[in-house]
């Protein structure tokens, strides 16, 4: 048997269980490597939206990524909600010398419209940590903050995927589509070529968490060695089935279905009917 992969994700926490570490940790079994997790702020959220921040001392974070980097080595590593500048030095600071496949999912406003991030720190990302990142995986609305224009249109989303790789210096880009109009289309782009990934959209609310999940599996994806191309097209329908199958649960924007691409196809008793 070959030794399992492992995955490492760096965040905050949700727990109502559809976004943050948990959606990761959630994705990352599903996806078959083995996860690990270091928090970096405890979120008082639920589907209904943010309720309370707390971000954890800088030293413990620290001595979080000490634990795992001196044990177990990942093979691929995400980053989440990294709020602070602090946060973003020390991360910067640990990763500068590793040569692993690390996935950003700048997590700067919850699904609720909430603010995830310090304003000053949406800067700073750009410059401390974008550099690091082997593929940035920005909704709209980050993408605007990361490269300072509005983006309408799918041609706007390859100007600003150009950017972010050639400006900003991340060796790939995946800029999530949903936020416009028509099928939703996500765009790869590597520095070299465009890669378009579409999925008919689903008439759901029910989509707390999609973000983290869809950042998760493409480093689960590229921790067991798939190419960029391959580990987002895995991702988009990994994704695109959690949706489909949205769990119906709490009052507000309830969770994606990490089990849901197992739904299709599947006898019915195992669906629980």
């Amino acid at each position: 048997m070959n030794q399992v992969k492992t995955a490492l994700t760096i965040a905050g926490t949700d727990p109502s269980g559809g976004a943050g570490i948990q959606a990761d940790l959630k994705t990352f079994q599903e996806r078959e490597v083995y996860g690990m997790s270091v928090i970096t702020s405890v979120v008082a959220q639920n589907t209904t939206g943010v309720e309370a921040i707390e971000h954890l001392p800088i030293d413990f974070i620290e001595k979080q990524l000490h634990s795992i980097f001196s044990d177990i080595y990942p093979d691929a590593l995400k980053s989440g909600m990294i709020a602070t500048i602090e946060m973003m030095e020390l991360l910067a600071d640990t990763l500068k010398d590793k040569r692993i496949p690390f996935v950003i999912d700048p997590v700067m406003v919850a699904k609720s419209g909430d603010t995830l991030m310090e304003e000053k720190s949406r800067r700073v990302i750009r410059e401390s940590l974008v550099p690091l990142a082997t593929v940035v995986t920005p909704n709209i609305p980050e993408t605007e903050i990361l490269v300072d224009f509005k983006v309408e249109s799918y041609e706007s989303m390859k100007k600003a995927a150009k950017v972010i790789v050639h400006e900003l210096g991340s060796k790939a880009v995946v800029i999530k589509g949903g936020h416009l109009n028509g099928a939703a289309t996500d765009v790869l782009y590597d520095g070299k070529e465009f890669f378009d990934f579409t999925a008919e959209r689903t008439n759901t609310k029910h989509t707390h968490g999609t973000g983290c999940t869809f950042s998760a599996a493409i480093t689960a994806e590229l921790a067991k060695g798939k190419t960029m191309e391959e580990a987002v097209g895995i991702s988009k329908q990994f994704i695109t089935d959690a949706i489909q199958y949205s769990l119906e649960l709490g009052k507000g924007n309830g969770p994606t279905n990490h089990w849901g691409y197992r739904l299709k196809g599947v006898p019915s008793y195992e669906k629980g009917e």
